[in-house]
């Protein structure tokens, strides 16, 4: 009997708790030997795992090296990367599947014997680009990952058309699309009641501006309530945003759950509000994991003018688009909901949850690989 190919999926991320990296390991595993190397204890269901230390960490800090354009001093000297030569050997694996562009040059250098996929969550030279410092000092690193590493991938995947355009635009780096859909679930359609029950859950950081939902909810009718899941990234704009809250008592902050138990969760409700402020490329282009959650829990979408979400938002009738990011905005939209129109939302929902799902997605990667495998091209010199 032929022995399955061994593929490596690397992360700088726990996987654990990384959907898309999950979602990567239960479509492969039992088609391929698959192994891990990421944070924290192994995935169930891999025939090794590679664990990271906590505290390495896989973006860089070297200030002297940034400034001074050494860049590959820079990425030889990230934490995460040389514990992770300490693990991994080289020439072992047939496949590598490399998560985010930290990732990539390590993968090429452990030299897989077929190739190497690499699935870039963001558009990595553009991910911060609020930020001044970042700005000036780590972008022009990430274009230099992407100048001289990306031509030596075998295949590359992000999760967004828009970023994906963009890496072909900027680096000549044909992209396919694997959205952050998530897996399908069944579910039943529960109609609206007189008092509707709104949901977001974002990363508690200040670029996102969650004090728009605040000032939005603020004399809010007694029909409306807003829940919030905010991870404490930044604890002290946490801090701010439920001290600004206390005073609107239409708005909940309530404790995270964990991701297996996220959909019947969102079920409870109404609407999803997916609102992010393009303060970045990113945020512009985003396509986030509560949308496609929201979807599976068969409940309506609030989205901003994000041009993903507008596209499905429009193209399967899921929810209602605001004019603008401005808090105005989001309150005249909310301010208009009906239990009729939620519900056609909500219908819309059940007959979107398959063709949106992570099992409709995950077949690119599923080629990919596969591609990979049946070519045995191994991965240019980079």
């Amino acid at each position: 009997m032929t022995e399955l190919p061994s593929l490596l999926i690397l992360t700088f991320s726990p996987i654990r708790s990384d959907p898309r990296v999950l979602k990567q390991v239960e479509l492969f595993k039992g088609k391929y030997r698959v192994s891990t190397c990421a944070y924290g204890a192994a995935p169930d269901g891999v025939e090794e795992h590679f664990a990271l230390p906590e505290d390495s960490r896989g973006w860089p800090s070297d200030k002297v090296g940034l400034i001074s354009r050494q860049y590959g001093k820079v990425y030889n000297g990230l934490p995460a990367v040389r514990s992770a030569r300490a693990l991994l050997p080289k020439g072992r694996f047939d496949i590598i599947l490399a998560n985010d562009l930290n990732t990539l040059p390590l993968a090429l250098e452990l030299e897989p014997k077929l190739g190497v996929h690499s699935d870039l969550h963001e558009f990595a030279p553009r991910e911060k680009e609020d930020n001044v410092k970042w700005r000036l000092f780590i972008a022009p690193f990430m274009r230099w990952l992407c100048s001289r590493y990306l031509p030596a991938a075998s295949s590359v995947t992000s999760v967004s058309q828009g970023i994906a355009d963009e890496y072909l635009k900027d680096y000549g780096t044909p992209t396919g699309v694997v959205t952050n859909a998530a897996p399908y679930a069944e579910g039943a359609v529960r109609p609206a009641g007189e008092k509707v029950r709104l949901i977001h859950s974002a990363a508690g950081q200040r670029y996102r501006k969650l004090e728009n939902f605040i000032e939005a909810m603020k004399d809010a009718p007694e029909w409306l309530s807003l829940d919030m899941i905010v991870m404490p990234n930044e604890p002290d704009y946490v801090a701010e945003l439920k001290a600004l809250a206390a005073s609107v008592p239409s708005i909940t902050f309530r404790d995270p759950v964990p991701y297996r138990e996220l959909v019947a969760t969102l079920s409870e409700y109404d609407v999803s509000v997916v609102f992010l402020p393009p303060t970045n490329f990113n945020l512009k282009n985003a396509l986030p994991n509560k949308f496609f959650e929201a979807v599976q829990a068969r409940i309506g979408l609030i989205v901003g003018p994000s041009p993903a979400m507008v596209e499905l938002v429009r193209q399967y009738g899921l929810g209602a688009i605001t004019d603008d990011f401005s808090a105005e905005s989001l309150r005249r939209t909310l301010r208009s909901l009906t239990p009729e129109t939620i519900d056609g939302w909500k219908r819309a929902a059940d007959a979107a949850a398959l063709p949106l799902s992570a099992e409709s997605q995950m077949a690119v990667w599923e080629e990919s690989i596969a591609r990979i495998a049946g070519t045995g091209k191994a991965p240019k010199t980079a």
